[in-house]
């Protein structure tokens, strides 16, 4: 082969003989069974100050913050990401027998055991449930505290409607009120007024009518 061969087909190379010939160990279960592992604890997250708010609209979520928050070392994240580099540069067609020995025996050449790596990404794992919860949590107490704050503002203002109605009510009868003396006030001066005038018809300033 002339090709340069990558990362991935050096390391199946060590498993799989790639220039004709049969497969070594594609046949063949794993040589060891992983032992079973002890449930991790639950892990929970510190104080909502130091866990990372949501990401904006098209932005990241800073993971890593989520898993310091939830007491997981850089140390326990960089094994799991290495992990998670292998699976993803493991050539597609490999069998999964021969994918499971390349990833065990590179994990082991970085000194990396997988107990370690299962039980970081299990805590991993959990604490993004954790972070989900949290997240949840917060939004379902500002949607209380939103729908408590709307139904003050709803009152206020019922409030102010009434109180402006009770004050356009009492301009309106003190108007009346006001019209009804300007009535008779100027009852009066039509009174005098008129006292002071010529009756209808009558001739004014001897001039006939």
């Amino acid at each position: 082969m002339t090709e340069k061969k990558n990362w991935g087909d050096k390391v199946i190379g060590w498993f799989v003989e790639q220039e004709g010939g049969e497969e070594a160990g594609a046949e063949q279960p794993p040589t060891t069974e992983p032992a079973a592992q002890p449930e991790p604890p639950q892990v929970e997250l510190k104080g909502e100050g130091e866990v990372p708010p949501p990401p904006e609209p098209g932005g990241a979520l800073n993971f890593a913050a989520v898993y310091r928050a939830a007491g997981i070392d850089v140390a326990a994240q960089d094994r799991v990401d290495k992990a998670i580099t292998l699976l993803r540069d493991l050539p597609a067609d490999a069998p999964q027998a021969v994918k499971r020995q390349i990833v065990e025996a590179s994990l082991k050449a970085f000194g990396y055991p997988v107990e370690q790596i299962v039980e970081a990404g299990e805590r991993e794992i959990q604490a993004l449930g954790a972070f989900i919860e949290l997240g949840e949590r917060n939004t379902h107490k500002i949607g209380v505290e939103a729908d408590a704050r709307v139904e003050a503002l709803t009152a206020e203002i019922a409030q102010i409607k009434e109180s402006t109605e009770q004050k356009l009510g009492a301009q309106r009868r003190l108007a009346d009120h006001c019209d009804a003396q300007k009535a008779r006030v100027q009852d009066v001066l039509a009174f005098f007024g008129d006292s002071e005038q010529p009756a209808a018809g009558e001739p004014s300033n001897g001039e006939p009518g």
